[in-house]
Formats: C-alpha cells, sequence, structure tokens
C-alpha cells in the first residue's frame, strides 16, 4: 500500500455492529466504548488491577526509572528541515503534552542549541480546556509557510485540522480565510498555498469507506466552503481508503489519486489538468519517490512483462510521461537476495539511497547514475551491527540525517552527505544503563515447516543456562513490519538490570526479509507466524537460557492478536502475556473500528470458508474453561479509534467468568500508542514490568 496510505490504515470509525452473532457473544455490550455501564466495569477493573501490580516492592522505583528517561533533556532531539530552520516536537517534565520548537543548523550543531518556540501544546490545551494531542504537521512546500496542524483529543486517530502560518508562530486568522477541518479521520494534503486534496466525514453517510477513511477526494480552495470543493474521485465503499497527495522531484509536482482497494492493493491515477489519468502499475505495487522524472515502484509479486522479469520486492522505475501516456518501459533499480531486503529507500537531490536489511542488519548504499544510465553504488561506511535509519532526506539538498543504534548501544545521529559519502556524528545518547554487563546474539529457530527464523537474545554475559532466567520475548508478525536492533534504556533500567534477558523474534508477518516474508503469513497461512513464535520459544528452553516457568511474552495491536493467539494455542508454554491493544474477536474485527481496512491480513470472517482458518486461532473462541492459563495482563485505551477496546474488554470478562484469573486496565487517554504523555507512559510501562518480575522470578 503507498506509504500516504499509512497514517490512514491504521485508523477508522466504529461501524454498524452487525446482528450476526450478537445473539451468541453475551459481552458484546462492552463494545459500547464511552456508555455508563462499561465505563463502570473499565474503573472496576483498573482499580483491583492496579492496586495488585502497584503492590509490587519496587514499583515506585519502576515508574522513577521510567520517567528519567523519558524525560531527560541529553535524549535526542530529532528534527526536520523546513526551509531553512529545523523542526523537532519535544516532551519534558515541564512541556507534558509537548512543544513545536526550531534553530538553526549551526545552533543545532551546539551541545546545548538555542531553540525558539513555535506552539506550546500544553498552553493550547489550557487556553482551550482540551486534552490537546499533537499528532503532525503537513507544510506547503516549497514556500513552507502555511502548515496543516493536526490535533487529537487524548490521542485519538481523528484529528482537528489547522492551518498555521510558521512565520507569525500562529493559527491563520479568520479574515485570511484559513483551511479547517472539523475532528474526523481526514486526509488534507497542499497542492499550492490556495488549494488542497480533501477527503474527509463529509456529513453525507456516502464519503466514509466501510473500514472508516476517506471514500472521496475533492479539490478545495482557500476562501470555499468545504461542502464547495470539487469532486475528484470516489472510490468504492468497500475499498478501504483515498487520497489525494503530491510528490515532488525536487521542486516539480506530480499530483497523485490513490484508491486502497485492500490493505494491500491499490490503483494509482495521476491528477493532471483536472483530469484523472489511471498509470499502468501492478495494484500490489508501492510507490516509493519521485526522481529525475522517473517513478519508482517496489514490487509486492513478479512481475513478468515485454521488458524483462522482475522479482518479488524488486525496485522498477519508469518515465512518468510514459506511463501517463500508457507505454510505461520499466527498467531494474536494485532487487532483493536471499537474506537481503530493502529496509527503506530515500532521494536527495543527486542520489538515490536504500537501506538494507540482511538477516536482520542494517547496510546503507547510495546509487547514482553514470553517463550510460548504468546505476553505480557504493556503501556508506557505518557499522553493520544495528539498524540505520535515514531520516530528513529532501530532494532539493543532498544533506540529510542517519540514525544508528543497537541493542546496547544509544543512538547516535550522523549529518551525511549524498556527495562525499563521511559520516560525522552531530548528536549522541549516553548510556542510561550498564550496557557493558551485557550482551547480543542472534540466533535461528527452526520452525514446524522448517524455515528457519531469526532472533535476537540480548542478556549477561556471564548468563548462566539454567533454565532460569527471567526471559521477555517481544513479537508483533504483521502487515511487513520489520522489528530491529534497537536501544531502550527502559527495557535496560527496568529488565535487563533487575536480572532478565529480552528477546526479539522476527517471524513471518514481517518485513526483514521482504514481501515474501510477510505473505508467507497471510490469511490461511496465519498460523505460520505462530509456530515461528513457539519455535523459538521452545529454542530459548533447548538452550537453557529460560524454561515455561520464567518465560514471558509480550506485544500489541497485530502483537496483542500474536499474545492472544500465543497463550490459547500454547498456555503450558509461558508463564506471562503482556497483551496491549490487541485484536482478539476475530469473529467481529472487521465491524470494530479500522478492522474492515485488515481483512487483507486475516481474510473475511463473514465468508465461511475463510472463517473456518480464522476461527481456530481467534483468541475470543478458543478459549477453554478446564484448561490452566497463565495470568495474562491486558492493556488498552478507552481512546483508542484504530483497535477497538471491546476487544480487550471482552476477551477479559469472558476469561473472569470462566474463572481465569487475569489483569486489565485501561488508560482513559492514549488512543492507540496507549498513553498521551510521558507520565501516563511512564506509569503504564512500569505497571508491565511489575507485572513480568511479579510473575516470572
Amino acid at each position: 500500500m503507498n506509504n500516504k496510505l499509512l497514517p490512514l490504515c491504521i485508523a477508522g470509525v466504529l461501524g454498524m455492529s452487525g446482528q450476526l452473532h450478537a445473539e451468541e457473544d453475551k459481552y458484546i455490550w462492552l463494545e459500547d466504548v464511552e456508555g455508563a455501564k462499561p465505563m463502570e466495569w473499565v474503573k472496576t477493573q483498573n482499580a483491583a488491577s492496579a492496586a495488585e501490580i502497584k503492590a509490587f516492592k519496587g514499583f515506585d522505583t519502576l515508574v522513577a526509572n521510567s520517567l528519567a528517561i523519558l524525560n531527560d533533556k541529553e535524549r535526542i532531539p530529532y528534527a526536520t528541515h523546513i526551509g531553512d530552520k529545523l523542526y523537532n516536537f519535544w516532551k519534558d517534565d515541564t512541556h507534558v503534552r509537548g512543544i513545536y520548537r526550531r534553530t538553526t543548523m549551526e545552533e543545532y550543531a551546539k551541545p546545548d542549541p538555542k531553540w525558539e518556540t513555535v506552539l506550546d501544546i500544553d498552553a493550547l490545551g489550557k487556553a482551550e480546556s482540551v486534552n490537546w494531542v499533537f499528532k503532525d504537521i503537513s507544510c506547503q512546500y516549497p514556500e513552507n509557510e502555511r502548515c496543516f496542524v493536526s490535533l487529537s483529543r487524548g490521542g485519538a486517530d481523528a484529528v482537528e485540522v489547522r492551518e498555521f502560518n510558521l512565520n507569525t508562530k500562529s493559527f491563520v486568522a479568520t479574515k485570511d480565510k484559513p483551511f479547517f477541518l472539523k475532528e474526523a479521520k481526514s486526509s488534507l494534503s497542499w497542492i499550492d498555498k490556495d488549494h488542497a486534496f480533501v477527503g474527509t466525514d463529509f456529513g453525507d453517510g456516502q464519503s466514509m469507506t466501510d473500514s472508516g477513511y476517506p471514500r472521496e477526494v475533492k479539490l478545495w480552495q482557500r476562501g470555499t466552503a468545504l461542502e464547495q470543493a470539487k469532486p475528484i474521485f470516489t472510490g468504492d465503499k468497500t475499498s478501504v481508503a483515498v487520497s489525494g497527495w503530491v510528490l515532488f522531484d525536487d521542486k516539480t509536482p506530480l499530483s497523485l489519486v490513490t484508491e486502497a482497494h485492500t490493505f494491500y492493493t491499490a490503483s494509482q491515477y495521476v491528477y493532471q489538468d483536472g483530469k484523472l489519468i489511471g498509470l499502468p502499475l501492478p495494484q500490489d505495487a508501492e510507490i516509493k519517490g519521485y526522481f529525475k522524472g522517473k517513478l519508482f515502484i517496489e514490487l509486492k509479486s513478479d512481475l513478468t512483462n515485454k521488458d524483462g522479469n522482475f522479482k518479488q520486492g524488486a525496485v522498477v522505475y519508469a518515465d512518468v510521461a510514459d506511463l501517463i501516456a500508457q507505454k510505461a518501459k520499466f527498467s531494474l533499480f536494485v532487487s532483493p537476495t536471499q537474506t537481503a531486503s530493502i529496509a527503506q529507500l530515500s532521494f536527495s537531490k543527486s542520489a538515490i539511497f536504500v537501506n538494507w536489511l540482511d538477516n536482520v542488519k542494517s547496510k546503507l548504499v547510495r546509487y547514482e547514475q553514470d553517463e550510460k544510465g548504468a546505476w553505480q553504488s557504493t556503501q556508506v561506511p557505518f557499522e553493520a551491527n544495528g539498524a540505520l535509519t535515514v531520516m530528513d532526506v529532501e530532494q532539493d539538498s543532498d544533506d540529510f540525517f542517519v540514525n544508528y543504534t543497537s541493542f546496547l548501544e544509544p543512538s547516535s545521529l550522523y549529518t551525511v552527505n549524498a556527495k562525499t559519502l563521511n559520516p560525522k556524528k552531530i548528536k549522541g545518547m549516553p548510556q542510561q544503563f550498564a550496557a557493558d554487563k551485557f550482551k547480543t546474539e542472534q540466533y535461528f529457530a527452526t520452525s514446524k515447516d522448517g524455515t528457519k527464523v531469526p532472533y535476537f537474545v540480548v542478556m549477561a554475559k556471564d548468563l548462566k543456562l539454567d533454565g532460569t532466567n527471567p526471559t521477555l520475548l517481544y513479537g508483533y508478525g504483521g502487515f511487513e513490519v520489520s522489528l530491529r536492533p534497537s536501544y531502550s534504556a527502559t527495557i535496560g533500567k527496568n529488565w535487563l538490570e533487575q536480572g532478565g534477558v529480552y528477546v526479539l523474534s522476527n517471524i513471518r508477518g514481517g518485513g526483514e526479509y521482504g514481501p515474501a516474508w510477510h505473505q508467507a503469513a497471510l490469511k490461511q497461512n496465519r498460523h505460520k507466524a505462530y509456530e515461528d513464535f513457539e519455535a523459538i520459544a521452545e529454542d530459548l528452553i533447548a538452550r537453557k537460557i529460560t524454561s515455561s516457568k520464567h518465560l514471558g511474552i509480550q506485544g500489541g495491536s497485530n502483537g496483542g492478536l500474536l499474545m492472544g493467539a500465543a497463550f490459547t494455542r500454547r498456555p503450558d508454554l509461558y508463564n506471562a502475556v503482556v497483551c496491549q491493544v490487541p485484536l482478539i474477536d476475530m469473529f467481529r474485527f472487521n465491524k470494530l473500528l479500522a478492522g474492515a481496512s485488515w481483512m487483507g491480513e486475516y481474510g473475511n470472517p463473514d465468508i465461511p470458508e475463510e472463517w473456518a482458518y480464522i476461527k481456530t486461532y481467534s483468541p475470543y473462541h478458543n478459549l477453554h474453561k478446564d484448561v490452566h492459563y497463565p495470568k495474562v495482563f491486558f492493556t488498552t485505551s478507552t481512546r483508542d479509534d484504530r483497535v477497538h477496546p471491546g476487544h480487550a474488554r471482552k476477551m477479559v470478562a469472558k476469561m473472569k467468568d470462566m474463572g481465569i484469573d487475569v489483569l486489565y486496565y485501561e488508560n482513559i487517554e492514549g488512543g492507540h500508542a496507549g498513553a498521551a504523555d510521558n507520565n501516563q507512559a511512564a506509569e503504564l510501562n512500569s505497571m508491565a514490568f511489575a507485572y513480568l518480575l511479579q510473575q516470572l522470578r
């Protein structure tokens, strides 16, 4: 799916509850998110679980550790160029909801830069008596004066969008006819200073898809009412989303309209001279960039045509003019290997950078075309043991940032020039835990079907392999998301230093080995992700790193579904489960919030043939009264309008009625992230670690 749609893919609005299955589901009343009866139930569960977990002797220390880390003034203020300034969003103990601020590059390079506050979210919330959470800012390129600021109540995905002037550091006054969208799950993209592509809930009952995303794209002119915006395109109601957006080749714009049919397939159109022109691209290809008149796409399946045979996971390109004329000739840019996939593709003014992931380890390579059009590659000199992330690449500049981290090395931020390729360290995080006492190993477990599945283990250098070590295994395994090595001071301080072992799994469903690794666990093959996870757990036990008694697992969102499947499939394998903002009821997931958009991942439970395989792992449908389960800790948020809190609520209520011991905590704020500020994040984080330490020591 196109990058521009990714923020939308994981959002949605509550759909109508279908009658099917309602008679069988006596807990369906808990889907009424803010109803009096469900909220009373939530408060009761919260009080009981919080009291039990916070009774842990070291709980206050865990919270203090977490807060000190989250509010550390020495952490890197990651910044983005807008015009000739660098902008950063910052939270700490004095700016709980955060400030949007700016500085110069010269100042940024100093150890303690001077910042100018542009927008104070705490002050705004206080002035308007709204618990605003800053979500996003998008500025009109290349002028970079006017911006769209997205604000959320309590951290939900639904946002209010206001026009902001960077020069005056204020919202645009009414007399200047600003763009404004009331709270909704919207798509708003600049075309030029006075025009934008807009998709939102127009109030007609037809403007949103079944998934809760915009179904229509309109051309909106400054000074005109939203109702007067010119219709450009209307997608199918069963599609995931429709959006309009603009790509730039330096300063040359390319206006695009995308209809995402599913999470992974889309039709692409160019909007030119008031007309839509369909682009002859594979529907499952993802647009990666616009560079020197050419459109670059990543293939999610093999492509064979008159131009050649292109492998799944390869990046190919074609002239935009030829695509518009329906005479596209594709050429190969880069192709994956058996172990290496493309993690990032970035376009500077003069070159393209590919961030390769080779056996889940990063390698950054520059590509330039010679006089004959052949691509010449040069590796950027970075350590190969950790994870690289390319940041702040602009197509009108050759200067950008690269972040480097590993499990035991705090993040370091480098400036890189596309011409010289000489990384210069500009910022570095201090060590925040005793990393020198630990080591990292990468192992491979053999899954049920013989597939080798990688995972990383972070453990004490003098660890005794006696099966008694408290071990936390983290997983996600979905949506082509790659889990890479990264430094977490919170894990270091509150888990590793407490005697714990940390394990990061790279199971199928993720993107660690490209599209094929993801597609291997789609729909009817979902069980392979769970078998991979179980294989890693069993491998940890076989190596005597831990044992079932001392093994805990953690995951959120799709990873929360993984947790639910894990403990219902193999309750004997784990002794602690942290299940965060999870999908649980897979019979109704497509009827709740954004669930319909994920049917490309899981299947459609309303089709009997597809429900037949979904029900084999749906946690809600695989609970049994006579089975001994580990004591699970569920967390969610009332303001999560992405994955419905009803999933976790219903599972806990069902477990309690079966006499199964379970813990539950629902943060009233926070959205899908679970927390709206650092204080909430520290509290929730510490509750998870306190629970794990209680269960696994």
